[in-house]
């Protein structure tokens, strides 16, 4: 009787082992599926970010590339206004001096850009096909600057010109037989005589040093200076 009660005893401590087991086996499954899907995540961002730099330097090695080409384009062309783009990448790449070393593909993709084209069906920037969000919003290079909080890869053009190119001012020419403009001068001056010119170089009646009083002329016999 006694044997048979300690049997039982060690039967339902048995039991319960093994259900402490069990417990402890699918807590550290779940764990380990938690681990691995952290794991999964932080790999897939460092790898965004790799795509995304490269995305960036390819973009900018393109768009300058296109400011390149159409500075050769027009080089020698009087009167030209306008810019020149090349038809595909490739063409790039096969000048006499290749504006870029290699059409690249969209690093985010793997495939072929979006080409943003010109009026006449020409090449003037690209732009990755993904919708995803990036990583970097702020703190771009100066050529790209207009990249600033986009928040989608598609957002980045990468084209010339764009709102990050400086711009010179366009100069007005003086038309042949117009005065040139003159700078205001002083009131009671007189402008300073020019080539070949004797006029006084200071008011009627001073000396110009500001030290010296102004000369007196002689007056009449028996009457006042007269300043």
């Amino acid at each position: 009787m006694f044997r048979s009660k300690r049997n039982v005893r060690g039967s339902t401590l048995c039991q319960e082992e093994r259900g402490v087991t069990y417990l402890l086996v699918m807590l550290a499954v779940v764990l380990m599926g938690i681990s691995a899907s952290v794991a999964a995540k932080q790999w897939k961002a460092v790898v965004q970010r790799e795509r995304e730099a490269e995305l960036l330097a390819r973009g900018i090695e393109i768009q300058a590339a296109l400011a390149t080409y159409s500075a050769q384009q027009k080089k020698g062309r009087v009167g030209f206004s306008g810019e020149i783009y090349p038809l595909t990448l490739e063409e790039l790449t096969k000048q006499p001096k290749p504006a870029l070393r290699k059409a690249y593909k969209d690093p985010i993709t793997g495939e072929d850009w979006e080409y943003v084209r010109d009026p006449t069906g020409r090449i003037q920037g690209v732009r990755s096909k993904s919708k995803a969000e990036p990583f970097k919003q702020r703190d771009f290079p100066p050529v790209v600057r207009h990249l600033e909080g986009l928040t989608s890869y598609y957002l980045w053009v990468f084209q010339y010109p764009n709102p990050s190119t400086p711009q010179l001012p366009s100069g007005q020419p003086t038309t042949p037989g117009q005065p040139t403009p003159q700078t205001p001068g002083i009131p009671g001056l007189q402008p300073p005589p020019g080539p070949g010119s004797h006029g006084p170089p200071f008011p009627l009646g001073t000396t110009g040093n500001p030290a010296l009083p102004p000369p007196q002329i002689p007056s009449t016999p028996g009457g006042p200076a007269i300043p």
